[in-house]
């Protein structure tokens, strides 16, 4: 995928679906055999057979929640005992001496201060080359402690979805980057951090350390908002972070690579990812490569790899060659 469009797509275009134009030759070529290799078929239906009766494997699942437990227990435990391993919260902190911050409060502090701390400039490059590395929206689904509590609302929104008792109300994704910039300005008028005050990251990062206060409230609404109402809506329509860490990931070396010619486009990745625009490629007909990474807005969950029972999608280092 061209920087571009995975920018774009980020920020709230819909992905374009390509003219012929834009395919390339190879992939062309395995598209028309697809189109005439009935046989297919059969083999996507034993497919969704097999999947009815076997659960799809949970290794990428089970192995983020362990890390994102982990990673903010490290917080709890630090203050409670006193190591100083990692002292502050995922907004703001040390590890080992290490200055560390994340990337949209820094950013927020910056515009409402209006002058760069000398820590706070160090933290922003640790933190913003750390992701980078790992790509920019690893962060929320595995280190973010409301992306777990929403991924256990999203469960039991989707238990009530097949029951029929609720339904999911999508909004337009353009309102993310809306938000991220009314934020900013909010910051830079005001001369004060608006948006820390109503994150639900920094709430619950601090009352895991320091102990639960009235702005739970606004978290434990959120998550009702969620079950009930919008599938994964702050996450998806709103929250800043997620666009900030995007940015910064968009040019990552790891990546989720889509391989076209093992796929059965049975769409089984795209019913569990957070961002299905993302896997728009591998709707029939739309990959415009043999090999596709798929954009800035991937979180690397790896749901979408556990999903797939073709193995069509796997992580990749850029320039390694080497697939998890």
């Amino acid at each position: 995928m061209k920087l571009k469009d995975s920018l774009l797509e980020l920020l709230g275009r819909n992905p374009l679906k390509p003219a012929p134009a834009d395919i390339s030759p190879p992939a062309q070529v395995i598209h028309k055999l697809q189109r005439e290799d009935k046989s297919r078929i059969t083999q996507l239906r034993a497919e969704l057979e097999h999947k009815a009766i076997h659960d799809a494997p949970q290794k990428w699942r089970r192995r983020r929640w362990a890390v994102l437990i982990v990673v903010n227990l490290l917080f709890v435990l630090s203050y409670w005992l006193d190591i100083q391993m990692l002292e502050g919260a995922l907004t703001a902190s040390r590890f080992v001496g290490f200055h560390m911050a994340d990337l949209n409060s820094a950013l927020q502090v910056m515009l409402a201060f209006k002058e760069v701390v000398i820590n706070l400039l160090i933290g922003i490059v640790t933190v913003a080359l750390m992701w980078w590395l790992l790509g920019g929206r690893t962060f929320c689904s595995w280190v973010c402690p409301y992306h777990l509590l929403a991924e256990w609302a999203e469960i039991l929104h989707l238990k009530l979805a097949d029951k029929k008792l609720v339904k999911d109300h999508p909004f337009d994704r353009r309102t993310r980057t809306a938000f991220w910039l009314v934020f900013a300005l909010l910051a830079l008028v005001t001369g004060y951090t608006v948006f820390e005050t109503i994150s639900p990251v920094g709430i619950l990062s601090r009352a895991l350390i320091y102990g639960p206060g009235v702005a739970l409230a606004w978290v434990v609404t959120l998550l009702l908002f969620e079950i009930f109402y919008s599938r994964r809506a702050w996450c998806r329509y709103a929250c800043p972070i997620g666009l900030t860490y995007g940015l910064v990931g968009a040019t990552s070396p790891l990546v989720v690579t889509y391989k076209l010619d093992k796929c059965f486009h049975e769409g089984e990745c795209r019913k569990v990812c957070l961002v299905p625009h993302v896997l728009d490629t591998v709707i029939k007909g739309r990959a415009k490569d043999v090999q596709v990474e798929i954009g800035a807005d991937c979180t690397r969950c790896g749901r979408c790899v556990d999903a797939c029972p073709t193995h069509s999608l796997t992580f990749k280092f850029k320039g390694i060659g080497k697939h998890l």
